[in-house]
């Protein structure tokens, strides 16, 4: 039988999710933007996003009394293309990988030929979520996508900052960085946001495809300087940099129109806002770390598990029953031939490897996606049960964290937190309990 801080555990993940789950987000919004959009002559819809099938279903219920004049592509997982009235969802990738594909190229660039058809009484809605950057692939001219797919790989083996990352990218896109607005030929732009990255810096979310760009050519042409890569990036990729640096081609746009707008609606630390309630409605009392937790998942595991141990044994700062929770999102690095997992699994078996048997204390951590890297569960809970059943099963914890391979051994004790897709993403959301 579930143990009550298990009950308890994952009824605070679940309210943390449905905070954020895009339904009411959209129509609080479109219900305060009601005049612009009942005046438009077009309403175009576009965007990109692993909550991009629920964002969109949103606003045709928001806007059911003038669906004549809604049209629009919006870019989604595979597995979460269902039919619309007006609105298409393009499956732009394949469940469970994170790759751009053609049929995103497609998609992207359908998007920019809507922007570019808008009249002066046309608005159009940009609906942005968790996901979009590897959703929305969008080439520029002269570049194929396996030649950005092969710079990025380069730049992730190089261990480039998000940042270098994106200024890179941005500049090999027709559609990032700005590009999408810039598209735009109508009255106003508004770009609905759930925002999966620390902090929301509007123009890392999705790549900014409707925010100001800051970084430039001769920037992107640096990083590949700096680490040593650009006599191995495709030829195609270093001509279009050479030539944005030289004045060639024009450069993403550094500001944009009064008449465009970027809300985020929904965010990490609204998710653990709301979770941090539903806690203490349950009698515990939260210690709320808040979003801005990044790192390598095991460190971060390890600190967790400290705090917790400080919690239970030492009362620091307060006595249980106490609610540890914290956001954000980690990163692993693999080993040379790595298993099955994702980073909240693996953040789950650190912490309780590092806790060992220590009675009434509760690990969740799930991504608020309901994916976890590339398997099928969001994450994983475990408590001193867990290692009581791995034991008997003959497992090791720690053998299974050095191979990073946290899916079979939560797989085997039957502590995976499998949810499906939630049709939201805010990072990850860490929920600790311990009992008196």
């Amino acid at each position: 039988m579930t143990s009550p801080l298990r009950q308890h555990a994952r009824a605070i993940w679940d309210a943390a999710v449905n905070a954020v789950k895009p339904e009411p987000l959209v129509a609080t919004a479109l219900a305060e933007l009601g005049d612009a959009i009942r005046s438009a002559r077009r309403i175009i819809v576009l965007g990109a996003g692993k909550a991009g099938a629920a964002m969109a279903a949103a606003v045709e219920v928001a806007l059911a009394d003038r669906l004549d004049r809604v049209e629009g592509i919006v870019n989604v997982p595979a597995d979460a293309v269902r039919p619309l009235q007006r609105i298409r969802l393009n499956a732009a990738r394949p469940s469970m990988t994170n790759f751009p594909t053609a049929d995103g190229v497609r998609g992207a660039e359908e998007m920019l030929r809507l922007a570019r058809s808008a009249g002066p009484d046309d608005i159009a809605l940009c609906l942005l979520s968790g996901g979009g950057s590897a959703l929305l692939p969008a080439p520029a001219s002269g570049v194929s996508l396996a030649d950005k797919l092969a710079v990025t790989k380069l730049l992730h083996q190089c261990g480039t900052t998000i940042n270098e990352m994106n200024a890179v990218r941005k500049h090999l896109s027709a559609i990032k960085g700005g590009r999408l607005a810039q598209a735009f030929t109508g009255r106003a732009l508004v770009s609905l946001i759930i925002s999966d990255v620390i902090g929301d810096p509007l123009d890392v979310i999705a790549s900014g495809p409707t925010a100001p760009d800051t970084s430039t050519f001769a920037e992107s042409l640096a990083i590949l300087d700096r680490y040593g890569i650009a006599h191995r990036t495709p030829a195609a990729v270093v001509k279009h940099l050479r030539c944005g640096a030289a004045g060639d081609i024009g450069e993403t746009p550094k500001t944009l129109p009064a008449n465009m707008r970027n809300l985020v609606l929904g965010n990490n630390a609204k998710a653990l806002a709301v979770a941090q309630a539903k806690a203490e409605s349950l009698g515990y009392r939260v210690v709320n770390l808040g979003s801005y937790i990044e790192g390598e998942t095991r460190h971060v595991a390890i600190m967790h598990a400290g705090i917790a141990r400080s919690l239970r044994d030492q009362h620091v700062p307060i006595a249980p029953p106490v609610c540890l929770l914290s956001g954000g999102e980690t990163t692993v690095t693999l080993c040379d031939k790595p298993g099955n997992g994702g980073r909240n699994q693996e953040f789950v078996l650190a912490a309780l490897s590092k806790l060992g048997a220590m009675p009434n204390v509760v690990i969740l951590s799930g991504g608020t996606d309901g994916e976890d890297g590339p398997t099928d569960a969001a994450g994983a809970c475990a408590d001193a049960q867990t290692l009581q059943r791995a034991q008997a099963l003959g497992l090791n914890g720690e053998n299974f964290l050095r191979r990073n391979d946290a899916y079979p051994f939560f797989d085997a004790t039957g502590d995976l937190l499998k949810t499906g897709l939630t049709q939201t993403n805010v990072m990850d959301v860490r929920v600790i309990l311990m009992g008196t």
